[in-house]
């Protein structure tokens, strides 16, 4: 194995050799749907991926890869498929290695996970190790002169995919998918991309997919500039337009083998396609490149890497009172109409009570209200109190979300609380859609990226936004452990305050702050005082992340009106007392508008303060 190893290598350094091109988009075009699973097609239909190989092989390839991009045990158990992982590498492989013959290459293709559809959590660190150690093994038992990790767009991903897949003894090739201006999808650049393969021990470096053969062209000379290791370039056949019920892709053979002379003279030594690419486009790539050998490279000094900072100062915030006395935020909901008097009015009574700063909620229960971003900026310069939009994942794609908070900086929002959001199917629009490209841990991540002045893959947005992040924390769990770890993950994002969905038990607020103790960004324990027994059940029982404890419940039995209220404040009252050591400020969520009662809940809490001060 070492010495295959190392004869690949020594190749690659004497010699360009042509990769093939496009597997999915070329399946489809052999009549294969799009919502076929194209791995499996090594055990159903073998015939027709060898066919594919053998065309690459005829057109000039030297490396051809496996049609296992997607075989790993994330995307297949999806599709219950998840107990032929194993099965499905190594037919890939057999399948590969018997059209490459002696002389062509065969490199194990290996591509990014994805959660389970539907799930917004991430995968850990252990799953995915055992998801790349499965593949990566079964294709290196399959044969395989190599390994291509291939269209990552998570850089840390990719170094556990390394990692892994260097435990096989077989070469390793590591290759982004750059987007414009030369970053990948979260947000790395090529210069930490280079010392980050560098420290994982990866044998070539590289770039695949993105945004065309221009673009991967400019990838590969700042490649090129910071690394000796072979490099690895595969562009798309530039984007793809759709025309009458399909994809096609316009980059001619002709263009794409020039631009890939290009690519050689910046210094690439494994040069094919990605998507869009046929045999076609190998062929004229093998006509440009035949006999070709790498360039000679100019490497630039040791870089550092810079990654933006914030350049805009936050400025003043409902924070800065933190430690000094006790900060209140109240929530209120804009309104569903077009009539903002009753919302003004309350806030301006909310802050000559004393209150910091104003929630306002985005359409919750996914039930559509005002725009809080407009209604921020209206009560901010109406009443004079700072706001706190909150922005979920739901109703706006990566594209408009971006947009949305570049906007919401230039009418002087501050502070953004990031949350996930209720999903579409719990509101009274039947047909609405979620679309949750983001949800709150990635949601943070872009405000962050946004406060350091680049956008969602790294262009420069100029001064940042320079918004005061906030995170949602639901102590309302049977497992506060596992909320904790989330709380901590949004605060290694960006977050720099917590806001938490409505305690009624003094000791589940103190079990939070003891699982959250490392915490060191502001809490503020959410309260939300109850109105009636009705009210107190439909909480409990009907809305997602809210408890309301049996002993409360039952002082609310048989209350409602005047009586409701009065025992409802009185219970937030008692919450307060019991809590007001351990905290440096509430939350307050007066129900249905009223905001009469947070007026009344913030007297309490700076009376006791003052009289905790004498």
């Amino acid at each position: 194995m070492k010495e295959k190893k190392t004869s690949i290598i020594k190749r690659l350094q004497d010699e360009v050799l042509i990769g093939d091109g496009a597997v999915g988009t070329m399946l489809y075009t052999k009549g294969v749907s799009l919502d076929s699973n194209f791995e499996h097609l090594n055990l159903i239909r073998p015939n027709l991926v060898a066919e594919l190989a053998r065309e690459y092989v005829a057109a000039g390839a030297q490396v051809i890869e496996t049609n296992t991009f997607g075989a790993n045990s994330s995307k297949l158990s999806a599709i219950g498929l998840g107990h032929k992982v194993v099965e499905i590498n190594l037919a890939g492989a057999r399948i590969a290695r018997e059209a490459a013959g002696g002389d062509v290459l065969v490199a194990g293709s290996v591509g990014p996970l994805v959660a389970p559809k539907g799930e917004q959590r991430e995968l850990g660190t252990v799953q995915m190790e055992d998801a790349f150690r499965l593949q990566c093994r079964a294709l290196a038992d399959g044969g395989v002169d190599l390994l291509l990790l291939e269209t990552f767009s998570s850089l840390r991903q990719l170094q556990l995919a390394v990692k892994v897949a260097r435990e096989t003894g077989l070469p390793v090739c590591a290759s982004l998918a750059f987007l414009e201006g030369g970053r990948c999808g979260d947000g790395s650049s090529v210069e930490s991309f280079c010392l980050a393969m560098e420290a994982a021990g990866a044998d070539m470096v590289g770039a695949n997919c993105g945004a065309g053969p221009l673009e991967l062209l400019k990838v590969i000379k700042r490649i090129a500039a910071l690394t000796d290791k072979p490099i690895s370039a595969y562009a798309n056949s530039g984007f793809p337009e759709y025309l009458d019920g399909r994809y096609i892709y316009r980059a001619t053979p002709d263009y794409f083998a020039a631009m890939a002379r290009e690519m050689v003279a910046a210094g690439a030594n494994l040069v094919g396609g990605c998507c869009g690419t046929t045999p076609d486009h190998i062929a004229a790539l093998s006509r440009a490149l035949s006999g070709s050998r790498p360039a000679a490279r100019h490497k630039a000094p040791a870089v550092t890497v810079f990654e933006p900072t914030q350049s805009r100062p936050a400025g003043s915030s409902f924070l800065d009172g933190w430690g000094r006395r006790k900060v209140i935020t109240v929530e209120l909901d804009p309104p569903k109409g077009l009539d903002c008097s009753r919302i003004i009015a309350g806030c301006r009574q909310i802050k000559e009570a004393g209150a910091d700063a104003i929630n306002l909620a985005e359409n919750p229960l996914a039930r559509p209200r005002m725009g809080n971003i407009a209604l921020g900026s209206l009560i901010q310069r109406e009443v004079g109190i700072e706001v706190i939009v909150h922005i979920t994942g739901r109703d706006r794609n990566l594209i408009g979300m971006q947009s949305d908070l570049m906007g919401a900086s230039l009418l002087g929002i501050r502070s953004i609380l990031a949350v996930t959001g209720d999903p579409a199917t719990m509101g009274d629009h039947a047909g609405a859609t979620s679309v949750f490209d983001l949800h709150s841990l990635t949601l943070i991540k872009l405000l962050s990226d946004l406060n350091s002045g680049v956008n969602a893959i790294g262009n420069p947005i100029g001064a940042g936004t320079g918004f005061t992040i906030g995170a949602a924390f639901n102590p309302n769990t049977q497992n506060m452990d596992v909320q904790a770890e989330r709380l901590r993950r949004k605060v290694a994002a960006g977050a720099r305050f917590v806001q938490s969905q409505p305690i009624y038990d003094p000791a589940v607020l103190f079990a939070a702050l003891e699982a959250n103790r490392d915490c060191t960004i502001p809490f503020l324990p959410g309260i939300m005082p109850l109105v009636s027994e009705r009210n107190a059940e439909y909480l409990n029982n009907e809305v997602p992340g809210i408890t309301v404890p049996d002993a409360v419940r039952a002082r609310m039995k048989g209350l409602e009106n005047e009586p409701g209220t009065r025992e409802g404040l009185k219970i937030a009252r008692e919450f307060i007392d019991a809590t007001l050591d351990a905290v440096g400020g509430y939350y307050l969520i007066p129900p249905f508008g009223k905001y009469e009662l947070a007026v009344e809940l913030i007297q309490h809490i700076k009376q006791s303060e003052r009289g905790k001060q004498r």
